[in-house]
């Protein structure tokens, strides 16, 4: 039996994966979580051969906990499933040390099928999405760029910025002018829409 744990914050999604999936005689949903912050804690107690994570939880989002995840439980193989088809999360994601990257409008048992040849060792990425990555480049931006246009997207002054990720504001100015001379981009809001566009944050 493949021991598989979901991690999906909409119930009725949560729900009928573990339904579908639990009707295949070779896989066994063994945890559900429905927040990013509760997955490593409930793969440990339930050690899970693969892990299905959003990727758009509360709490933490999946892609910020797979290398936690990997870390904690080796033996624990990671596939991202998410509704947003970004270049950028694939890349993060295979960074992070995922073996797999699906976009959820696929049939359960194109997903069933994903889930045994993980367990098996390999790489399993949606092909469009793949060429998509390869296009698409690396994310031009560092990771405190990162961090400021992402505290960017609600539109805060540049004051509470600083305050909220404990810079100066100074700083906070000099990291968005260069995230928006990056992205080609004309402001703060547009900057951060375009790097959550394409997966960057």
């Amino acid at each position: 039996m493949i021991r598989i744990m979901i991690a999906e914050d909409q119930g009725m999604m949560r729900d009928a994966l573990a339904l579908l999936l639990g009707l295949e005689d070779d896989l066994e949903i063994v945890a559900q979580v429905g927040r990013g912050d509760e997955i490593v804690a409930a793969a440990l107690a339930a050690r899970p051969d693969v892990a299905l994570l959003d990727i758009e939880l509360p709490g933490r989002s999946g892609l910020d906990v797979t290398g936690e995840l990997r870390a904690a439980l080796p033996g624990c193989v990671v596939l991202i499933l998410t509704t947003f088809a970004r270049p950028g999360y694939l890349r993060r994601a295979m960074e992070a040390g995922a073996a797999g990257f699906l976009v959820k409008d696929g049939p359960v048992d194109e997903l069933a099928t994903a889930i045994r040849r993980a367990a098996g060792g390999e790489r399993i990425v949606d092909p469009a999405l793949a060429a998509a990555a390869l296009n698409a480049g690396p994310s031009p931006l560092t990771g405190r760029e990162r961090d400021v246009l992402a505290a960017a997207l609600d539109g805060a002054t540049i004051a509470d910025l600083a305050a909220r990720l404990h810079l100066s504001e100074s700083t906070v100015r000099n990291h968005l002018s260069s995230a928006i001379g990056k992205t080609h981009t004309r402001n703060r809001i547009e900057a951060a829409q375009l790097a959550r566009h394409n997966g960057w944050l």
